[in-house]
């Protein structure tokens, strides 16, 4: 392995593995546009409703989560943010939510096309935020609300209470949409669906151990800008075929010593918590200039779902992130941190994420401690670029970058004696 590779530029072309996962995630609203205009229904969907159940009815879904982080990337987010917050929405509520209201009102938002929806399909293993958003989002659109209520686990595995609960709620989502869309549920589409998503799942895992390599193969925003289609299009063959194309790519730049960061991998980072998408670009670069890169990113790496059965596929959207212990949390963080040789962790703490935020101070801890590498924090917002100080970012940047080179010299001269 060599100890520095050849930085190349990132893949564009629309046959690469990288092309073909950006488009499974753009075409999800083109075809939703086109559903539309053809007088299909559309659903708005949270990102962790199960997808598979949408799918199955072959419902046109788009993702408003997902066109709020687009829109936040191409820096139109305050204007929306503020058209809520001129509605009565507080500055305290998810910038998601805020941004999602102001579209829902106006229609229109040319950052991110999106057709507005007949029906709305909602999850509460997010946060609470999500149910009082799409409530609004059903009273004022004047549209029906279908819900499947997973509850917050305190254990560690979930039990089998938990799981009859949300197999009867899994039933009675279907009931509801078949009323509303007219058709019956088809149960061998819904098993080719899951197996769809367990091939894309298992794509995707592998790509994002392709960052495990010292130095990484990209730079660590690359992770996040590729989850996508896990979120929008993990349900539709494509996304194992783009998936598995994207680990093709990565292997070829493994055996050719490539790797897209700019920079030398001096310090390899976990980053926790949300992307601050309005300052994705700067962050980055502020990363490389300091030779970090952020090899696990806790917020794409766990975007997959494998499971074979529909009881596992209920336990998987009942384990994400905001939906499991503490303890739990930990262990998810250290199994992408520890075989990616961490030296430090790096966290968002988000004025938008309310739920993720409040367990980050102990599940962190608890990690760093675990990793025996130290951690920064800094504020900031997924969506809502008010919220973001470069110069607090810097400063605490800085403090990371001189304990791990304390650190790095400590081990070099215990390497010596």
């Amino acid at each position: 392995m060599p100890e520095k590779y050849t930085v190349i530029k990132k893949e564009k072309s629309p046959e690469s593995g990288t092309g073909k996962v950006r488009a499974l995630s753009s075409n999800v609203y083109t075809d939703a546009i086109e559903a539309k205009a053809r007088g299909e229904l559309v659903c708005w969907s949270a990102s962790n409703f199960p997808a598979e159940i949408l799918q199955t009815f072959q419902i046109s879904t788009v993702y408003p989560e997902s066109q709020a982080a687009a829109i936040g990337a191409r820096h139109a987010a305050q204007e929306l943010c503020e058209q809520s917050e001129a509605a009565g929405y507080s500055n305290d509520l998810c910038a998601y939510a805020r941004i999602n209201l102001a579209f829902a009102k106006n229609g229109k938002c040319e950052a991110q096309p999106m057709p507005l929806p007949d029906f709305l399909a909602c999850c509460n293993n997010i946060c609470d935020c999500m149910f009082k958003w799409y409530e609004n989002l059903a009273v004022e659109l004047n549209v029906p609300l279908v819900i499947l209520d997973i509850p917050f686990n305190p254990d560690y595995d979930v039990s089998d209470a938990q799981l009859k609960y949300m197999r009867a709620q899994f039933y009675d989502c279907i009931a509801q949409i078949e009323k509303i869309t007219g058709k019956k549920w088809d149960q061998a589409r819904f098993e080719e669906i899951m197996k769809n998503v367990k091939a894309a799942s298992q794509a995707w895992v592998k790509a994002c151990e392709y960052s495990n390599n010292m130095p990484a193969l990209f730079n660590g925003s690359d992770i996040v800008s590729n989850m996508g289609g896990m979120v929008t299009g993990r349900c539709y063959p494509a996304a194992a075929e783009a998936y598995n194309a994207l680990c093709s790519e990565y292997q070829k730049m493994l055996d050719n010593g490539e790797t897209t960061f700019k920079g030398d991998e001096k310090y390899r980072v976990m980053m926790e918590g949300i992307s601050v998408w309005p300052y994705l670009r700067y962050i980055a670069d502020a990363l490389a200039a300091e030779g970090i890169n952020t090899t696990s990113y806790v917020y794409g790496n766990y975007t997959h779902r494998i499971y074979d059965s529909l009881d596992e596929m209920l336990i998987t959207y009942a384990s994400v992130w905001n939906s499991v212990c503490i303890e739990r949390a930990v262990d998810n963080r250290l199994a992408i941190a520890k075989p990616n040789h961490i030296d430090g962790i790096l966290v968002h703490t988000n004025r938008s994420c309310k739920m993720w935020s409040g367990i980050q101070a102990e599940v962190t801890r608890r990690v760093a401690e675990a990793c025996d590498v130290p951690l920064a924090v800094y504020d900031g917002d997924q969506a809502d670029p008010r919220n973001f100080s470069e110069a607090q970012f810097e400063t605490r940047l800085q403090g990371l970058v001189e304990i791990m080179d304390a650190n790095k010299k400590a081990k070099e001269g215990q390497k010596d004696e």
